[in-house]
């Protein structure tokens, strides 16, 4: 069953997030699979060559994989993708050729078969195969095979179905290979309401432990947006744990830097200078999902209040698509892990923001008043916005909460806090 359309590309916000996904892809292959089934209408085709032709004019190499059950028809719709895909992509023309669903089935064919992928990919940025005779579970599977075989960057997994929905209903943007391993232990697919889609689950585990880089899975109107978008689509999965905490260096700044001022337009984060931003950042953890995938961002603020063994939590967002994972506790947990072995006596944050004075009291914080917070807070601080601030402390005497060792996936469309 095919899902209603998900907001076009066009409407996102732009921020140079999309050109952050194209630079992580650039110089890499990526695969892309699908079934004939999702290819009914002009406007399917037409998203699909839209998406190739955004990763090969930005140096890409793009691996197209269409799976077709019934074999018969396999030139004919050979030549109408090659008509739309064809002209985006300047000479060498793309190599686009039929595939037997079975050449996986012996060494000599695979091989073969590799070899043919290999040194097209070498020679063209692009190549489209038609998987022949396979239906749906095995074009996934024939995709898996030759995306671990070839160790491709990323492997895309275009379904109707979309991305992973947890047994509660909602969408479940992330999922590293143990938890992965543990739904697809008897009978816990089925106990998720998984059942249907457990040839597709342990295909994306074969493929991260063959050496795929990461996974997606979405629908074809949600490529798009699960490529080149935080807030995503679908689902990512990974091989690693889901989240890694760490101080930023020099080279995350200007990421960083875009992300701050994506949280100051939809108004989670206060206006800051850039001198404000840079001395943030000398202080600040990003949170990091898989390999490539900033989460989130949060700083721990000292030196101006010394004289009362204090910190103050600033700059605290999580990315859009990352909301609801658990990311803002992973990077409070590190932060107050850090003040404890600094010595801190306590921390403290303020917001306006409501969701964000509800994550603080969900972690422990206290409010108290403006006068149990250091004084220096309030040297030079507008006073209208001071009326409105709300104060958040946690003595740390009493508090020993640790870092969480893996991050579970929740629900990931809920929105996330922020600390001004």
């Amino acid at each position: 069953m095919r899902r209603s359309a998900e907001k076009p590309l066009s409407s996102i916000e732009a921020f140079d997030e999309k050109q952050f996904y194209l630079d992580e892809f650039r110089n890499h292959t990526l695969a892309l699979c699908i079934s004939i089934a999702e290819l009914v209408h002009e406007s399917d085709y037409v998203q699909l060559a839209a998406i190739v032709r955004e990763l090969l004019t930005n140096g890409s190499r793009v691996l197209v994989l269409v799976g077709m059950p019934d074999p018969q028809g396999a030139e004919q719709v050979l030549r109408r993708v090659q008509r739309r895909l064809g002209p985006f992509v300047a000479q060498p023309r793309p190599r686009f050729l039929p595939l037997p669903a079975a050449a996986f089935a012996q060494p000599e064919s695979a091989a073969a078969l590799l070899k043919t992928v290999w040194d097209a990919l070498r020679r063209r940025p692009l190549f489209v195969g038609l998987i022949a005779g396979a239906d749906k579970a095995e074009a996934t599977t024939f995709a898996q095979q030759i995306a671990a075989r070839l160790r491709v960057y990323k492997l895309v997994l275009v379904e109707g179905e979309g991305g992973v929905v947890g047994s509660d209903g909602k969408p479940l943007s992330f999922m590293d290979e143990a938890t992965l391993s543990a739904l697809l232990r008897a009978g816990e697919a089925e106990w998720a309401g998984l059942a249907g889609r457990r040839l597709t689950l342990q295909a994306i585990r074969a493929a991260l432990l063959g050496g795929v880089g990461s996974v997606n899975l979405c629908t074809l109107s949600g490529t798009a947006r699960e490529l080149f978008t935080y807030e995503g689509s679908g689902t990512l999965f990974t091989l690693a744990d889901y989240c890694n905490v760490q101080k930023l260096g020099i080279d995350d700044f200007e990421e960083v830097e875009r992300l701050i001022a994506r949280g100051q337009r939809e108004g989670l984060l206060k206006l800051r200078s850039a001198d404000e931003i840079a001395g943030l950042l000398l202080h600040a953890y990003g949170a990091t999902i898989g390999a490539h995938h900033l989460a989130g961002i949060c700083a721990l603020t000292t030196e101006p209040y010394r004289a009362d063994a204090a910190g103050e939590i600033t700059g605290l967002y999580t990315i859009t698509r990352f909301k609801g994972e658990g990311v803002g506790g992973r990077l409070l947990a590190r932060l107050l892990a850090d003040a404890r072995a600094a010595g801190l006596a306590y921390v403290f944050a303020c917001t306006t923001e409501e969701r964000a004075q509800a994550f603080f009291e969900r972690h422990g914080f206290r409010r108290v008043g403006h006068d149990q917070v250091p004084a220096a807070k309030w040297v030079g601080y507008d006073p209208r916005r001071k009326t409105q601030v709300a104060a958040y402390r946690l003595d740390l005497a009493n508090d020993r909460r640790t870092v969480p060792a893996t991050l579970g996936p929740s629900n990931p469309r809920t929105l996330g806090p922020s600390a001004r």
